[in-house]
């Protein structure tokens, strides 16, 4: 906090350049990086285009060009979180459009043409098969009257669009590798009730003449190990990683055997909620260039294969995600506490690193950021936990003395994945507006071991709600926090944290929940087929276990809550579904105390048009404001908060 600010106002009540206009005007998502010769090539997601996301063309001489013409949206539903949604080769992309799911084929800036024909198909994580002129890729298939979607792995002909299944019969499958002389496949697969962080298994088949797969041999992984993005050094040796040793940690297959490159306390794997995400290649001298995480930041480096030395590359970035590599280049998305999420690419023999990008074109004076404190903290059990604290902070502002910041305690979704330490304007607008934020990385984030993932399984509400718990109890014991402004928030699973630990303790004032789950017997029920099975492993099995599921769901305990609740929810979400948040409010609103809810037409999982982006920031600092006692500087539309007395 700047304690040279010219203004004294109340916490909560600090104007700020951070708006929420500002982030969803000036910021898109990257993903999806790709390498052509020297072109690179991303998936820019736009808030501004309700919510479109278009291939982005660039190199360090000449400036990004959009690809995708007017009308069609590159993404994929295989799963519903997608991923994989394009391919490049040469000056050819093949990618998934979202509105019909079919795959198109575009040469150059020409016209999409589709490949596939319209149908309940949905594609994803292709590979192409040049020899044969086929896309190798997988499939969903949503026909009517099928019980669950179908996935299969399926050939698509380049010249007529015909598809032939290739391996099916598992639940699950994901990244299809051809080697390089394009005579074996590799690929994952896995089946209910394991998500692939539980446990995978890598296949190899030989392909015949026909283009039909040989019986395919197990290499490695099963029930307990998640194997996690095989790959093909030019020499024609599979690569992956594995969790064996309790990390992930990178493989070789050679001899009949697996190999460990470079064993270490590191994650060299993610969780794969989205298909088609990489954290290794091999560059032009077969070297293997790698990102992993140790105790929740990311590095990159260069492996060499045959010794095992591992030299850290120096960069400025805290993540590193959607790795691919180049001759002698890299390109990934890097972010850094005063960097947001950017498309970067690094040359590997001078290690200098070039933006491309970045998702945030808004300039702020480091005035108005917080940079964030990695803590850890003692929690239930005598064990620790992590998360990332950030202070108030605004160059024109202090509080009055002897006042203390409300604190928002983030719950991350997933609960499989991690928060980090990368700009994000999302938090910026609470925290340059006096608001002290912990990002929480409970018991059961990544990044910091299998054991600590693990923590979570059989416990979720429990061990992440403790975790958000004594988070804030931490910081309000060392004064960074007011005991009687501590609000918690989150989306998805952090929603259910949130709901959860709202109904089941009263440490928290307030919570805003976006599209969090309240019954768990209703998301076990409901769920569509990629997380069908997941709370077997959060909970229990179903519905041998339901008397757990009834003492986990908030909405059977409201008679418990005491704080008041902002719900936002989008109404096509089909991950959960909007009954989920519409019963939970019935609930609070019976019982009498301050609720609002925001519906969103049009938006699933996760909110992607600018317009609800920017009214659900606005309307959750608006119902702070009403709550905790102070009027933020904002002109922000009322909101209906029922129970509320004026």
């Amino acid at each position: 906090m700047n304690t040279n600010a010219s203004q004294v106002a109340p916490f909560g009540s600090w104007t700020s350049p951070i708006t929420s206009a500002a982030i969803v005007a000036e910021s898109v998502g990257l993903d999806q990086p790709a390498i052509a010769g020297d072109a690179i090539f991303w998936i820019e997601g736009r808030a501004r285009e309700q919510g479109r996301s278009v291939i982005v063309r660039a190199n360090t001489e000449a400036p990004a060009t959009d690809l995708t013409a007017a009308g069609f949206n590159v993404r994929t539903r295989v799963h519903e979180y997608g991923g994989g949604a394009m391919l490049i080769s040469g000056d050819t992309i093949y990618f998934s459009n979202y509105a019909d799911g079919r795959l198109f084929r575009q040469r150059g800036a020409d016209t999409p043409t589709p490949l596939t024909a319209e149908g309940p198909m949905r594609f994803a994580d292709a590979v192409l098969d040049e020899r044969r002129q086929r896309l190798i890729c997988v499939r969903e298939d949503h026909s009517e009257g099928v019980r669950e979607a179908v996935n299969t792995l399926v050939a698509i002909d380049l010249a007529d669009g015909g598809q032939t299944i290739l391996q099916q019969g598992c639940d699950f499958y994901a990244a299809p590798r051809l080697s390089p002389d394009g005579c074996t496949l590799a690929w994952l697969s896995w089946d209910h009730p394991n998500m692939p962080w539980d446990g995978t298994v890598l296949w190899c088949a030989e392909i015949g003449p026909d283009g039909t797969l040989a019986p395919a041999s197990a290499i490695a992984g099963g029930i307990d190990d998640p194997v996690f993005q095989p790959t093909w050094s030019p020499a024609g040796e599979l690569h992956f990683i594995s969790e064996r040793s309790g990390w992930w940690n990178l493989y070789r297959r050679r001899g009949g055997a697996a190999q460990a490159l470079c064993p270490m306390a590191a994650e060299f794997g993610r969780p794969l909620w989205v298909l088609g995400i990489s954290t290794y290649g091999f560059d032009g001298d077969g070297r293997i260039v790698c990102s992993y995480a140790q105790d929740g930041d990311w590095h990159l480096a260069i492996l060499d294969p045959e010794s095992g030395v591992l030299d850290e590359i120096a960069t400025p970035f805290r993540k590193i995600s959607d790795l691919k590599v180049g001759t002698d280049f890299v390109v990934f998305i890097g972010g850094a506490p005063t960097l947001s999420d950017a498309v970067v690419r690094l040359d590997l023999r001078t290690r200098t690193h070039h933006i491309l990008k970045r998702a945030i074109s808004l300039q702020v004076d480091p005035g108005y950021l917080s940079v964030p404190q990695a803590i850890t903290f003692p929690t239930t059990g005598g064990r620790d936990a992590h998360a990332f604290f950030y202070a108030p902070a605004n160059r024109d502002f202090v509080a009055p003395a002897g006042a203390k910041p409300p604190l928002l305690v983030f719950n991350h979704g997933g609960p499989t994945s991690a928060a980090s330490a990368t700009l994000n304007l999302s938090i910026q607008f609470w925290t340059s507006r006096g608001f002290a934020v912990v990002d929480v990385n409970y018991g059961g984030s990544t990044g910091y071991g299998r054991a600590y993932r693990q923590r979570l399984n059989g416990n979720w509400g429990v061990v992440d709600v403790d975790d958000a718990l004594h988070a804030a109890r931490y910081l309000v014991a060392r004064n960074a926090a007011d005991v009687r402004q501590l609000a918690i928030r989150g989306g998805s699973a952090g929603g259910y944290t949130t709901l959860a630990a709202l109904t089941f303790h009263d440490d928290f004032k307030a919570g805003a929940s976006y599209y969090g789950v309240s019954d768990l017997e209703t998301l076990a029920a409901d769920s569509h087929k990629f997380e069908s099975r997941y709370l077997d492993s959060l909970v229990g099995p179903w519905p041998a276990q339901q008397a757990l599921y009834v003492a986990r769901s908030p909405i059977h305990f409201t008679e418990r809550l005491s704080a008041p609740l902002i719900l936002f929810q989008g109404m096509d979400d089909k991950v959960v579904p909007p009954a989920q948040a519409q019963v939970m409010y019935d609930a609070v609103r019976a019982k009498g105390l301050p609720v609002a809810y925001i519906r969103f037409e049009g938006e699933a999982h996760g909110f992607r048009r600018a317009e609800n982006i920017r009214r659900a920031l606005e309307a959750e600092l608006y119902f702070y404001g009403r709550v905790f006692g102070f009027v933020p500087a904002d002109v922000i539309e009322p909101v209906v908060i029922d129970n509320l007395p004026d």
